[in-house]
């Protein structure tokens, strides 16, 4: 066994046990019913009624950053929406995000915005997810040059 293999070994080991610490978490504070209701819900008709459960739709659909958002006391804001016709000719989401509550300058931000962001592109649903520039406005210079080199998400 090599250094990479041990070291790709020991990273799905991590993720591993990441993923069933998160799910355990989130299993204490849930409520089944409500994560269904919401997960069944169109974002594209919540986007085109300005529903007051678009938040809790997309917060549904996240997998392990949902567990680091509600236990730090974090959230998500969404700053603009829009329903947007794709090639295939269905309708879905453009989304532009933005952090609330303890997440906003938490050193571990780049790692938030690119769970939210590669959680919610897996719903067919969302086309696009950016973030808001003011975000950026959150961080001290060295937070924000971090955030802007490594956060491989895209801020409007």
């Amino acid at each position: 066994m090599t250094d990479d293999d041990l070291a790709d070994a020991y990273r799905l080991e991590v993720a591993d046990s990441v993923t069933t610490e998160a799910d355990t978490r989130l299993e204490e504070v849930l409520d089944p019913a409500e994560e269904e209701r919401l997960a069944g819900l169109s974002l594209v008709a919540l986007v085109r009624d300005a529903d007051a459960d678009l938040v809790p739709a997309l917060i549904s659909r996240l997998g392990v950053v949902r567990a680091a958002l509600s236990g730090h006391g974090g959230g998500v804001v969404v700053d603009a929406a829009e329903v947007v016709s794709l090639s295939s000719g269905t309708e879905a989401v453009e989304l532009q995000l933005n952090l609330d509550g303890a997440c906003i300058a938490c050193g571990a931000a780049p790692g938030t915005l690119q769970g939210i962001q590669g959680d919610l592109l897996m719903d067919e649903e969302v086309s696009a997810v950016t973030f808001s520039s003011s975000l950026l406005d959150t961080f001290d210079e060295l937070g924000r040059e971090f955030v802007l080199a490594h956060g491989g998400v895209t801020f409007v």
